[in-house]
């Protein structure tokens, strides 16, 4: 028989731990002004996790119970370490308590062949929570250095929501970022219980207040075909057509590509863009 949940106690716990964390500790900006409670709000907190505020004050109050999934989007909203954690699930009375981490995820050598080959085409491959695994030369120069970008943050949404370039390099940034919010959700929705999912999704809807309420409408979408228009630093206006191949060996991961047809100013200003990254030595991202 499973020990009684210790309601009361849970809640102190997560106040406590709430308490010693500063918003910059957990990538959020610090607001001007006083605040009025030590460390994270409970709104914060439940953004972090992605579940609601009245059902993460209920928590704190020793209410209700958790299910296992939100313990461990709490876990790492409050960046709690593995002692933490199994203190945690045991005030909750779960008889698991280990972190469910899934270990980095490794580009498919088919993949990295192609992305090799590919000199004149820029190409990158999303993985799992479309995580940024691989790019060649030519798609750090078209989008981002992706090699200067550490490893847990290089995920193609996040990117798109916090690097202010990413606004001025898609000329309609708004329809880019709504469409890849919708496709986020449906990644999503394969992994409800993925806590750095969970986390990923909280940190963005506090920071940024069109991805909150892009999330909160639900739209779904999947990667396949479409038509970017880009204003590039370098190559100036480019208008790519993308496309998305899925890797047999590996659904999780798709190998995006964006092309431009023979003969029109963006195939050729994109060759031109190929002859300055090839210049710059840009790295091809982590081997395989």
């Amino acid at each position: 028989m499973s020990p009684t949940p210790h309601l009361n106690e849970l809640g102190e716990f997560l106040k406590a731990r709430r308490a010693e964390l500063s918003p910059r500790a957990v990538g959020l900006p610090d607001s001007s002004g006083p605040r009025r409670v030590a460390g994270l709000r409970r709104e914060e907190v439940a953004q972090l996790a992605a579940i609601s505020t009245d059902y993460y004050t209920r928590l704190e109050q020793g209410r209700m119970p958790a299910s296992a999934p939100v313990l461990q989007a709490l876990a790492e909203a409050l960046h709690l370490d593995d002692d933490h954690r199994r203190y945690l699930f045991g005030l909750a009375g779960k008889e698991t308590a280990r972190p469910r981490r899934r270990a980095s995820q490794k580009v498919q050598p088919q993949l990295r062949r192609v992305l090799d080959d590919l000199t004149s085409t820029p190409a990158i491959v999303m993985g799992h929570r479309m995580d940024v695994i691989a790019w060649n030369p030519l798609a750090a120069a078209l989008i981002t250095d992706f090699g200067t970008i550490p490893e847990k943050h290089r995920n193609y949404v996040r990117i798109l929501f916090t690097d202010p370039a990413m606004r001025t390099l898609y000329a309609d940034w708004k329809s880019v970022a709504r469409t890849c919010v919708a496709q986020f959700r449906m990644e999503a929705a394969k992994y409800p219980d993925d806590p750095r999912l969970a986390s990923l999704v909280g940190e963005l809807s506090v920071q940024d207040g069109d991805f909150r309420t892009w999330w909160a409408a639900h739209h779904v979408a999947t990667l396949s075909v479409g038509t970017k228009v880009l204003a590039h630093p370098v190559a100036g206006e480019l208008s790519l057509d993308w496309d998305t191949l899925t890797a047999s060996t590996d659904p999780d991961q798709q190998l995006v590509v964006w092309t431009a047809e023979v003969g029109t100013p963006t195939h050729d200003r994109l060759r031109i863009l190929a002859s300055w990254a090839a210049a710059q030595h840009q790295p091809t991202g982590p081997a395989d």
